[in-house]
């Protein structure tokens, strides 16, 4: 029986979860408290940790051009459950990590069911935790309880800030017609798991499109509720009648625009537009529409996803959907530990610290795990270079890219990593050949400028008195 005091962690999500896996591979017992299925929310269908909710994708794998790749890398370096159960239950996805989104709750919540150091709570944590809990980790994500996100409101005297995320559309594989619709990943990328044909492609002409963006424009919508009304969508999740509204071209030129694929019934004449849908599960039966997150009502979804070429009969699993999201004014409230400054025995991890993204919210929840271990053992921490996907992010949250939040309208937006978040870094402009690079060659010389020295940097962190992580 350990002598160690628990820590507790609220909230079964991605972040909760990595959190409570980090805390107890380093000797630390852990309390994981998870509301479901006590009470449920409205995204979450499952009680398992974990759960995903909106995508089955990590996105793009590539570390060494691509920032969130670079964020797999140093997370499954640090020995993230999160990056190792979504490993282990991978299904092709071109050049991303996707996941069979069943298997991958499940593999995350026998981990933790197994762990001798974890206990998991079913029930709501409603309003501040007790006193008597010294160290807890506040991980309830987006969807936090209405009861414990005013008692926080409350403690801070800050107003929350909100936005909205829709859901795709999740479409039976069968009832895709594949007599028009053909598999190709976008320039034939293989990626981990992939083949180069990972992506089912449904083409549009012209005449297509535009009756599909007046539809999309015309549609049936959900109705906002009046304390809704002047809630603004994260630009990474905007739905695709709200793309549609900002101009007809917006959609050719995001999760629709036909470059880098061959209609192979057709491949002298390029598509006017692509539509495309990606392995959900790891039996291949389930499709979810790449990038077409929506509020249109069930009935408007389905007639009008119906108009798309090869999914004229198309049978869905999940119709889109949409909810509310909240998160937290984080370079204000929170210091470089996560902790809450107004009571420093509160952390928070995951979205609701303004991260935006599964690997994202892991992310955070893996350092603010360890910051509490360190803290309960009495270890001190080397601070994490910002130069790291890891230290970037934290860093954003935190507020280093604020010069002050003291004055002024609040600037604090949901961000995904990306290398706008990493200090600027010398590099050479010139190629092998001697010759200036330009264009693109010069922006990929940049990223792997930047991918080298997060690696460099973070090793040297790893030697320097990080916390140590136990072997699985």
């Amino acid at each position: 029986m350990s002598t160690i005091e628990p820590i507790h962690v609220v909230g079964g999500g991605l972040a909760g979860s990595e959190a409570t896996w980090q805390i107890a591979q380093a000797g630390v017992p852990v309390i994981l408290h998870e509301m479901r299925p006590a009470r449920g929310t409205e995204a979450h269908k499952t009680e398992g940790l974990a759960e995903l909710v909106c995508s089955n994708s990590f996105r793009s794998d590539d570390p060494d051009t691509n920032a969130v790749g670079l964020l797999h890398q140093e997370m499954r370096s640090l020995g993230s459950l999160i990056m190792a159960k979504g490993d282990a239950n991978q299904v092709p996805a071109g050049g991303a990590l996707a996941v069979d989104r069943d298997g991958f709750s499940q593999a995350v919540t026998a981990a933790l069911e197994a762990h001798p150091l974890v206990t998991i709570e079913r029930g709501e944590v409603a309003g501040l935790p007790p006193e008597d809990w010294s160290s807890v980790i506040v991980a309830t994500g987006p969807l936090t309880s209405p009861a414990l996100a005013e008692a926080v409101l409350s403690l801070t005297g800050e107003s929350a800030l909100a936005f909205f995320d829709a859901i795709a559309p999740i479409v039976y594989r069968e009832s895709i017609n594949m007599d028009v619709a053909w598999f190709q990943s976008r320039y034939d990328k293989v990626g981990p798991g992939g083949t180069g044909k990972d992506y089912i492609n449904c083409p549009m002409s012209k005449e297509q499109y535009e009756a599909f963006v007046d539809a999309l424009i015309g549609g049936d919508k959900t109705d906002f509720k009046e304390w809704e009304a002047n809630t603004p969508y994260f630009d990474g999740c905007l739905p695709i009648e709200v793309m549609a509204e900002r101009g007809r071209e917006t959609l050719r030129h995001g999760p629709m625009k036909p470059v880098g694929l061959t209609d192979p019934n057709n491949p002298t004449v390029k598509p006017y537009a692509i539509v495309q849908l990606r392995q959900d599960n790891a039996l291949g039966t389930l499709f979810n529409m790449v990038g077409f997150q929506t509020k249109l009502k069930y009935g408007a979804q389905g007639d009008i996803i119906r108009m798309i070429p090869g999914l004229e009969n198309a049978e869905f699993a999940r119709l889109g959907g949409i909810h509310r999201n909240t998160y937290l004014n984080s370079p204000r409230l929170l210091d470089e530990t996560l902790r809450l400054k107004a009571m420093p025995r509160l952390r928070f991890a995951g979205q609701i610290t303004g991260c935006e993204g599964y690997v994202e919210s892991a992310a955070i929840g893996l350092m603010t795990g360890r910051f509490a271990a360190a803290e309960r053992l009495g270890r001190a921490m080397p601070p994490l270079p910002h130069t790291t996907a890891l230290g970037a992010l934290i860093n954003h949250i935190t507020g280093g890219h604020i010069e002050t939040i003291d004055e002024g309208p609040r600037s604090f937006q949901p961000m995904n990593v990306n290398f706008g978040l990493f200090p600027p870094i010398e590099f050479s402009t010139k190629g092998e050949d001697g010759k200036r690079l330009r264009g693109p060659a010069k922006a990929v010389a940049r990223k792997r400028a930047l991918t080298n020295r997060a690696r460099s940097d973070l090793a040297e962190w790893l030697g320097g008195g990080a916390l140590p992580v136990a072997a699985e």
